[in-house]
């Protein structure tokens, strides 16, 4: 999760460099030359099942290709902090998610942390700051202050996806190896971004990326679809998806650290306040309940 976290925040100057749909594209293309050889089936698994082809595909299609779109497009409209302040409500969503597909049961307290996440996403969309921040979307770059509510409306589709994610991915490490899981649902991202990356490659000059550019665009590929893919999976093989959802406060905080570290974003008092404000509902949702 704190992956996931540098690099939505590293995809900010991306996003300036590279359309949407070519860099998801190119992500997708080479993270899976890195694991090809991660396709094979083992001799001790089990064949496919219809009904794991299609977790495999919504594992792929929300948790890869609509999270990277949302994301992508949402942290170019905004900012690598305001998508921290975003992304602290992935826990809350985990926990409706859980009680509304798998039927678990969530208490007073979890709802009141799903309130503190609606009010942090409303102070950040709020935030003046945001409503002046630059949109750049591949080649356009232009100054409008309704882009930041679509940047942010985008932001919590992507937490959405983030949520279903975690949701399928229990569902599947019970069937298949986290290494096939990771080359499987990438391969399957490819495919559905392929006719769109293609296009934008077309209209594309690829000598106005400069080599650091480049070298970040292989950094975000690796991170975003073979080691945090491969981490997370592996981990739920052993976490419940429900406690998994704890983990996810790693990814609001790295994300926010790297856009003021590294970025030169500044963290000002509304946006903080948002950020104190989620945090705290991320705190009601994880904190361990008292045993009777």
């Amino acid at each position: 999760m704190s992956l996931v976290g540098s690099y939505v925040a590293l995809s900010k100057p991306l996003v300036a460099a590279l359309p949407v749909f070519l860099l998801a594209w190119l992500r997708f293309g080479i993270g899976g030359a890195a694991m090809l050889h991660w396709l094979k089936k083992p001799a001790d698994e089990a064949p496919l099942t219809p009904q794991t082809k299609r977790l495999l595909f919504l594992e792929s299609f929300l948790g890869n290709f609509l999270f990277s779109i949302c994301m992508l497009f949402g942290v170019s409209m905004t900012s690598a902090v305001a998508a921290g302040v975003v992304m602290a409500t992935i826990p809350a969503a985990v926990a409706v998610m859980s009680w509304a597909f798998l039927g678990e049961r969530i208490g007073l307290r979890t709802w009141s942390a799903v309130g503190c996440a609606v009010v942090g996403v409303t102070l950040v969309s709020l935030s003046k700051q945001e409503l002046l921040a630059p949109v750049s979307i591949g080649l356009e770059a232009t100054l409008a202050p309704k882009n930041s509510f679509l940047g942010t409306f985008l932001l919590l589709g992507a937490v959405l996806c983030e949520a279903a994610y975690a949701i399928i991915g229990k569902k599947l490490v019970g069937a298949i190896s986290p290494k096939r899981i990771t080359a499987l649902i990438n391969l399957w991202g490819f495919a559905l971004v392929t006719p769109m990356g293609l296009w934008a490659a077309w209209r594309f000059d690829f000598s106005s990326v400069t080599a650091p550019s480049w070298l970040l665009l292989a950094f975000y590929s690796l991170a975003a679809s073979v080691w945090t893919v491969w981490l997370w999976m592996t981990g739920l093989k052993t976490v419940p998806a429900s406690q998994a959802g704890v983990f996810t406060v790693f990814l609001p905080v790295s994300a926010a650290a790297v856009g003021v570290v590294f970025l030169g974003e500044s963290l000002g008092p509304l946006q903080a306040l948002a950020f104190g404000v989620a945090l705290l509902g991320v705190l009601l949702a994880t904190l361990p309940s008292r045993k009777r």
